[in-house]
């Protein structure tokens, strides 16, 4: 077994005992990535009411940053989002982000067409709206 773990500064910590990613042979398998901005963990675009729950969010904008997130933890293995070839996404609301969420897909990964599924979650580890579990080439 074996394979080498990565981690990088360049993309938000993880939230638990996991690297950022794991290559295993000619596939680079990353753990279940969210917004979360790298250093300050902020959450782009989430409004919280006074008990710090989550009221409203920018899926658009969570969608970016996830993106941002997951160049910047294939770079660190030496892959790009050119080499993905497949991408989970879990959203917390399919029906109001789900169109938001596939134009700003569309536009990154369009001309890339890596396979996808899509699921509805009830809540993630953190208040955010999306997470992508994305395996690729190195």
């Amino acid at each position: 077994m074996g394979g080498e773990s990565y981690n990088t500064t360049r993309a938000a910590k993880p939230v638990g005992a996991y690297p950022h990613a794991r290559r295993h042979g000619d596939t680079l398998y990353l753990s279940g990535v969210g917004p979360r901005l790298p250093g300050s963990d902020e959450i782009p675009g989430a409004r919280f009411d006074e008990d710090g729950t989550l009221v409203d969010w920018d899926i658009e904008l969570q969608t970016r940053a996830v993106v941002d997130n997951v160049r910047a933890i294939l770079a660190e293995a030496g892959s790009s989002l050119e080499k993905i070839v497949d991408i989970q996404v879990f959203l917390i609301d399919m029906k109001r982000d789900f169109a938001a969420f596939n134009r700003v897909y569309a536009e990154i990964f369009g001309g890339i067409r890596p396979t996808r599924t899509t699921i509805e979650v009830g809540a993630l580890p953190t208040p955010i709206a999306i997470e992508l579990k994305v395996i690729a080439a190195p």
